[in-house]
């Protein structure tokens, strides 16, 4: 059995990339992840991979499209406002159906911000700023073990729909760190030999482009974009469920706010409500129908984010009408602190809920 080592956030992330054959990073340093690209930048030298410092966010993304049309495995990373720069490029690479995997350290915004603690990239990540209609695979780690265990399955399902994939990430979880194990990537490589460039070999019959004069074609490109995006809904809905068997209050997070609120969620069993936790760990495959299921037996959710309800529109399509919902949330600062959830819940309970 391997053993746990101390880690931070952002070196398990660029560990496990190393560890399931990422052989080209590139990256522009901003807080808070640029311990990423500076562990990279030595390791990748020793082992004679492919490692840019871009002159910029924007050139960043666009070697990491160019490299992933040669069917490697590449990554990026950066923060909030810089891959706000990015927007455009994974819109490309999402009509290209090229496997980019962009890792998002969160900081504080909107606009430059600093780096206090926020979730303020949630919309950004499972929305996009980029043009047309396109998806992108979103997954939010709670732990640095997870750190490793989602940047495994970021590169698998990257590869194999083809679709640029997001590894959304707290700037606090970035910064931490906690045991854990870099175990081996547990996914298989996926054969990208029927679509990669090679070379002049496939010259006349292999090209990769987002531009598409015919309309017709245009047409057909995004209806099979969408097909694959319904495989990705139908496969890919990842979630933790905390007490949810039994619960009235079923509490909703992501990322690292829900551990914080599962140690409210035990303060409130002990005095004998029935609470749960709902956590999505897949934000894009959203799973909408565990989450309805669930409303169907629960009196009532309450979201809770390190935002201002980015996550609680998702919330509200899955329980639909079926259960009332409350929210608790901040938008920067000091991380939502155990005790200030409590009181806000028990005002909530007092004003809503006094009948559970």
């Amino acid at each position: 059995m391997s053993e746990k080592n101390l880690l931070k956030g952002n070196i398990a992330i660029a560990k496990a990339a190393l560890n399931c054959g990422c052989s080209c990073y590139f990256g522009y340093p901003i807080t808070p992840q640029t311990d990423i690209g500076e562990y990279l930048s030595l390791e990748m030298q020793k082992r004679n991979l492919a490692y840019v410092c871009a002159e910029s966010e924007i050139g960043a993304i666009n070697m990491a499209l160019g490299a992933a049309s040669s069917g490697e495995k590449v990554m990026t990373s950066s923060s909030s406002c810089a891959v706000a720069l990015m927007q455009e490029t994974l819109s490309y690479a999402s009509s290209d159906e090229l496997p980019v995997v962009l890792v998002n350290v969160m900081r504080a915004g909107p606009g430059q911000g600093y780096i206090f603690p926020s979730q303020g990239d949630y919309n950004q990540a499972t929305i996009g700023g980029g043009n047309g209609d396109y998806k992108i695979i979103v997954l939010s780690p709670s732990s640095v073990q997870e750190c490793i265990d989602l940047t495994y399955k970021s590169f698998y399902l990257a590869q194999k729909y083809r679709n640029p994939t997001i590894l959304l990430v707290d700037g606090l979880l970035g910064q931490m760190a906690e045991p854990a194990i870099i175990n081996e990537n547990p996914y298989p490589d996926v054969d990208n030999s029927s679509w990669r460039l090679d070379g002049a070999k496939n010259r006349a019959s292999r090209n990769i482009h987002s531009l598409e004069p015919n309309q017709t074609k245009l047409n057909q490109h995004v209806v099979k974009l969408y097909q694959k995006y319904q495989e990705i809904e139908k496969n890919e809905q990842v979630w933790e469920e905390y007490l949810c068997d039994d619960a009235e209050i079923i509490l909703t997070a992501f990322g690292t706010m829900a551990r914080s609120v599962k140690a409210v969620c035990n303060h409130f069993r002990q005095l004998g409500i029935k609470m749960g936790v709902f956590r999505p760990i897949s934000l894009y495959p959203f799973p909408y129908n565990r989450l309805r299921e669930l409303s169907i037996k629960a009196k009532c959710f309450i979201d809770i984010e390190m935002n201002m309800g980015q996550m609680l529109k998702d919330v509200r399509l899955g329980v639909l009408s079926n259960a009332h919902i409350s929210f608790i949330g901040k938008p920067v600062g000091d991380w939502l602190k155990k005790e200030e959830i409590i009181n806000a819940i028990n005002n909530i309970i007092k004003e809503q809920y006094a009948s559970i």
